[in-house]
């Protein structure tokens, strides 16, 4: 026979209570309810996430292709939006002429060469990293770099091309440390000398052929229109997940407190063990 609680304590049971009894007392249907706020916040937060991530801000069609000036696209320092990724900016500036760089390679219709670069410092005093130019092999690219070094002044020239984010940085797979095979503003801020001032994330491959190329002996980069062949945005289909579990933890959390307290309930009737309770029903 089970034993009785002692009379004169009103909050114990005359017999052991279940689980879902405990779970249909006041407190524990108090609780439930503001679970239900909580995880209906968390759901809120979910649809908002899967809205921006099956439907994120595109640009209209063609749009990449207006020449904007550049502070209208990105400041220094700032990411850039991806439907933004290739817009054809233009910017006024000097040349740096002991910052002009190589990259790698690079293809250009097809055939891989060198990309002669060069530190590109806007009328705000911001460094923009900028691909000028294609040289068919490192050779060609060092002879570029000289005649661009020797020309560079301080007149102000305006450039045009297409914005495009930072690559990554990637080791070379030679023995040179300095060579770089991918366009990273980062990167280059590493090897530039007295950079003073803000640096833009992005970097500016140029599409229009100027008198200084032709001095140079570089071709012209071609940088085609950009495409959007997805528009998923698995980022924010990460955090829908999450809200999604932290929705459903919030209910675990009230089955486990009305569990717990069930249990010690339990404990405090002689000879109750919950596991044969469990057992029973």
């Amino acid at each position: 026979m089970i034993d009785q609680a002692p009379a004169e304590d009103p909050d114990l049971e005359e017999f052991p209570p279940t689980l879902r009894e405990v779970m249909l007392r006041p407190r524990w249907i108090g609780m439930l309810l503001v679970c239900l706020v909580v995880a209906g916040i968390f759901a809120w937060l979910l649809q908002w996430q899967l809205s921006r991530a099956l439907a994120p801000e595109v640009v209209p069609e063609g749009a990449t292709e207006e020449v904007l000036p550049i502070s209208e696209v990105v400041e220094p320092g700032d990411y850039l939006p991806g439907p933004l990724v290739g817009q054809r900016i233009d910017v006024t500036g000097t040349w740096d002429p002991d910052n002009f760089l190589t990259v790698s390679q690079r293809m250009n219709d097809g055939v891989e060469g060198v990309w002669v670069t060069g530190r590109f410092v806007t009328d705000e005093g911001a460094a923009l990293a900028t691909a000028i130019g294609w040289a068919p092999d490192r050779a060609a690219a060092q002879d570029a770099i000289e005649v661009l070094s020797a020309t560079a002044d301080d007149e102000p020239r305006e450039l045009s091309g297409r914005l495009i984010a930072d690559e990554g940085p990637v080791p070379a797979p030679g023995d040179d440390p300095y060579e770089m095979i991918r366009m990273s503003p980062a990167a280059h801020l590493g090897q530039w000398t007295d950079v003073d001032g803000d640096v833009y994330r992005q970097f500016l491959a140029t599409t229009d052929p100027t008198a200084q190329l032709a001095d140079a002996g570089l071709e012209e980069i071609i940088a085609t229109a950009p495409t959007h062949e997805s528009t998923l945005n698995w980022l924010n289909v990460f955090y829908a997940v999450e809200w999604a579990l932290f929705a459903a933890f919030s209910f675990y959390l009230w089955y486990r407190l009305a569990k717990d307290a069930w249990e010690r309930e339990l404990e405090e009737l002689a000879g109750i063990d919950p596991d044969d309770l469990d057992d029973e029903r």
